[in-house]
């Protein structure tokens, strides 16, 4: 179906998807329409303004994200008391936060251009890429970090991991992120396409096939429901061992007749369980809050009421994804008291407090007890 437009009084016959796009407002090139699913082609072209403030909010992300993790990288790294194998995952994590900040540039750029997206299919492709690597990555990380934990404070005799066991699973965390992100990159299953404003990109869960909505089942587990249900297990677990030990040190003390059987250094040894506590539960909320938006998106577009998708609607979960990189290295690395202390020491003026910096060196992670250690914090 063609329709007609005219320049300078003389009609031009246009086909009829191209009339729409420019009708609408976007600006989309000929040779890139297959590019956009025509889902998005049904809405106009977003105000400029909400380009503008989309690229104000990425622009804070991307200075806060790097600020955090350049830190925890700064940090851990000449610090030889903090390189050990659980503060290896801190880092991997501050890694993969950093390669989700090297794709934000690409959305500013694309917001302040807001009609004219860089790079449309190769630019597409890598901003798509670094977002899969990232975001698969971060959740398996996390998975892993809770097994850490886990190991740690059940197993603190020889439980704890290894460097070697750590760059193990360290590699397999990057291993993992890898074929959901390159093969909707070489086209073997999936693709990358332009999303919601057109500037930014993810795979395609629009395209009405049963390909894609297998593809997208798939990569809902796999980057999704399993990570979080390895999540849950090992911190359930691990919450069970600090519940258990408080159990057997309150019986131990009513069958010896002695109110509590707890030292100096096993209430220290508590506060020190309380914070890996709320560590846990943070991360495990920062995780439901950041990727179940997306994912649900996702979900939607392959098997629900599209209708539901506006350009508004899929815009604000893919910040929520990206918000999680530049609050990460705070929940991981701040929590951490050497960490603190190191980082009072060396940077006094930005404002981070610990009581006693050489008390807080002097729980090591060298020292074990009954219910765990310091280095358990680190993850």
């Amino acid at each position: 179906m063609n329709s007609t437009t005219s320049l300078g009084g003389a009609p031009i016959a246009l086909p009829y998807e191209s009339y729409v796009v420019q009708l609408l407002g976007w600006n989309i090139p000929a040779e890139h329409i297959e590019l956009v699913h025509p889902h998005w082609r049904g809405y106009e072209t977003p105000s400029k303004f909400w380009h503008f403030g989309f690229a104000f909010m990425y622009f804070c992300i991307m200075v806060m994200s790097c600020l955090g993790n350049g830190i925890v990288l700064w940090i851990f790294g000449t610090t030889k008391s903090l390189r050990t194998p659980s503060n290896m995952f801190v880092v991997n994590q501050a890694l993969l936060d950093m390669l989700m900040m090297i794709e934000m540039p690409l959305f500013v750029l694309n917001s302040l251009f807001y009609q004219r997206p860089i790079g449309w299919e190769v630019g597409c492709d890598i901003y798509a890429l670094l977002g899969s690597v990232s975001g698969i990555g971060s959740a398996i990380n996390n998975a892993a970090i809770a097994y850490d934990r886990y190991r740690t404070i059940a197993f603190p005799l020889d439980g704890r991991l290894q460097f070697g066991h750590a760059m193990a699973f360290i590699l397999g965390t990057w291993v993992w992120a890898m074929p959901f992100s390159l093969l909707p990159l070489l086209r073997v299953w999936g693709r990358y396409v332009p999303e919601g404003f057109l500037t930014t990109c993810s795979f395609d869960y629009l395209t009405d096939d049963e390909d894609t909505r297998v593809f997208t089942a798939s990569i809902f587990v796999w980057s999704y429901a399993f990570p979080l249900c390895l999540i849950i297990f090992f911190y359930c677990k691990l919450f069970n061992q600090v519940r258990f030990h408080e159990k057997m040190l309150k019986d131990q003390a009513r069958k010896m007749n002695v109110k509590s059987l707890q030292t100096n250094q096993d209430a220290e040894q508590k506060s020190v369980e309380i914070r890996i506590a709320k560590v846990a539960f943070t991360i495990f909320f920062l995780f439901l809050c950041s990727w179940t938006p997306y994912a649900t998106v996702a979900m939607i577009g392959a098997f629900g009421n599209r209708a539901l998708l506006t350009p508004m609607s899929t815009m604000i979960p893919a910040l929520t994804a990206k918000i999680v990189s530049c609050i990460d290295p705070w929940i991981y690395a701040i929590n951490h008291p050497r960490f603190r202390g190191e980082l009072l020491r060396r940077a006094p003026w930005f404002g981070v407090k610990e009581i006693n910096p050489s008390d807080v060196g002097s729980v090591t992670t060298d020292r074990t007890t009954t219910t765990g250690t310091t280095e358990s914090v680190s993850a």
